[in-house]
């Protein structure tokens, strides 16, 4: 039996050449120009000339849009059951398809070319889809890669012996990643070793390039689909399985996955959806010492080349932690700063006030700080605040400083209202150990509302 319909994708950090993936079709796949694989026996096979991908008229073409929305057009496609090529942003003779199919299912002019109502509707569609199965991207604690997962469809979590398993109750479907890192292993010899556990496997695909393998086929009446990257002397991987009886909705989130799954950073539809940083960008800091040190979030001051804070002047970015998120700013000449107390745990409970200044586009009040209410659930936030919250200081009940929102941009965003970002909070205990590495000693100001709001300044980010 073939696994129709499943993309491979592979690693997205060659440089060299562009990442192969393929729909698994056949046995002993060739890659095609457009990234699906087909028989050897199709490629050798005589035929017309291969027709030149579709003009694109009347409203623009495909190949101008933003690398960004045309990631997201295929990722939306993907979604709906339209696409199973690579997500990737390029559109070739294979992603023009997908949008036809799209617009003749909907009774609209098959142009190839997504109108406005028509891109709407089909960001509709698969947010509609994407709710169903509950898709998060996750970040794996236990390996250090970031997967995109359908969490209704496996809700169970639990750690094995080199990663994490997700997976339905009765075990219909699961997803499981690993890492290995012992003297002398392969990329070579897990890929062999892969291939011949468990022993029920039939191979369907089999590739295996210097840095990274894939395997699908099916494994007694699952479906399976496994990649693993190596870099610096470590693999990383990811196993998905399903059974055939739930491949009406997992064959379109499987193709998803297998595009989202990052081993690395840099990786992943993360990296394609870099988008463009705004010129100028806000977020709050929060001042860690009279002299003048100021946390932020990393992201936000990533590749700025002038930082500020307002009402002070320039600052320089002086440390980072690029796992935490955490940023350290310092500002001089200022002698009327007033840090939070950062010396205890603060309450576990799940509601929390968060203390920011809002992006000036969403305040009538200039840069006064304003809360919000959340609800922390694991390190995650919900409802995300406002952008410029980035930065902002997070209280218990008690108004104890119990963190520093950290926002991160959603992986793909679909076209129109520009989507809140994903939120955490960097804990306490994680701020207290970054500035100990700088030498600084958390500070011990005053707790409660009104401290806090007198500790969180506006930094803004310039970009040429």
């Amino acid at each position: 039996m073939r696994l129709a319909g499943v993309v491979l994708l592979a690693s997205s950090l060659a440089l060299s050449a562009p990442p192969l993936i393929g729909l698994l079709s056949a046995p002993g796949a060739a890659q095609s120009s457009d990234g699906a694989f087909r028989t050897a026996e199709a490629k050798t096979k005589k035929g017309p000339a291969k027709k030149s991908p579709p003009k694109e008229t009347g409203g623009g073409s495909n190949a101008n849009l933003p690398l960004a929305e045309r990631v997201a057009i295929q990722f939306d496609l993907a979604w709906t059951g339209h696409y199973n090529g690579l997500i990737n942003g390029e559109f070739t003779e294979k992603s023009a398809a997908a949008v036809k199919a799209f617009q003749k299912d909907n009774r609209f002019r098959e142009s190839g070319i997504l109108a406005v109502p028509e891109r709407a509707l089909l960001a509709s569609a698969s947010k509609t889809r994407q709710e169903r199965v509950g898709w998060q991207m996750v970040d794996d604690k236990a390996t250090g890669a970031q997967l995109g997962l359908p969490t209704k469809q496996v809700p169970n979590v639990s750690q094995v012996r080199s990663g994490t398993r997700w997976s339905s109750a009765q075990g219909q479907v699961s997803a499981e990643t690993f890492r290995i890192r012992e003297p002398g292993m392969t990329l070579q010899a897990v890929f062999d070793q892969q291939k011949k556990e468990p022993p029920n496997r039939k191979l369907e695909v089999n590739l295996v390039r210097d840095d990274f393998f894939i395997l699908a086929g099916m494994q007694g009446l699952k479906k399976f689909y496994v990649r693993a990257q190596i870099k610096d002397l470590e693999i990383r991987g990811l196993t998905i399985l399903w059974d055939q009886a739930t491949e009406g909705i997992m064959d379109p989130v499987a193709v998803v996955m297998s595009s989202a799954f990052a081993p690395f950073p840099g990786t992943g539809l993360t990296a394609l959806m870099g988008s463009p940083r705004r010129k100028v960008e806000y977020g709050t800091g929060v001042i860690a010492s009279a002299g003048g040190h100021i946390l932020a979030d990393r992201q936000l001051t990533d590749g700025c080349n002038v930082i500020q804070v307002a009402g002070y002047g320039d600052a320089s970015r002086i440390a980072e932690d690029a796992d935490a998120g955490l940023a350290l700013l310092r500002i001089y000449g200022a002698g009327d700063l007033a840090p939070v107390a950062m010396m205890h745990e603060g309450s576990k409970a799940p509601d929390v006030t968060l203390v920011g200044i809002a992006e000036p586009a969403a305040q009538a009040g200039g840069r006064a700080v304003t809360t919000a209410s959340a609800k922390l659930n694991g390190d995650g936030l919900q409802p995300p605040p406002q952008l410029g919250f980035s930065g902002a200081a997070a209280l218990d009940a008690q108004g104890r400083f119990l963190g520093m929102v950290a926002l991160k941009a959603p992986v793909v965003a679909s076209a129109g209202a520009a989507a809140l970002p994903q939120a955490s909070v960097v804990t306490v205990e994680r701020i207290r150990r970054f500035l100990e590495t700088q030498s600084l000693t958390p500070p011990t100001g005053r707790t409660g509302l009104e401290a806090a709001k007198n500790s969180v300044v506006r930094v803004i980010c310039v970009r040429r």
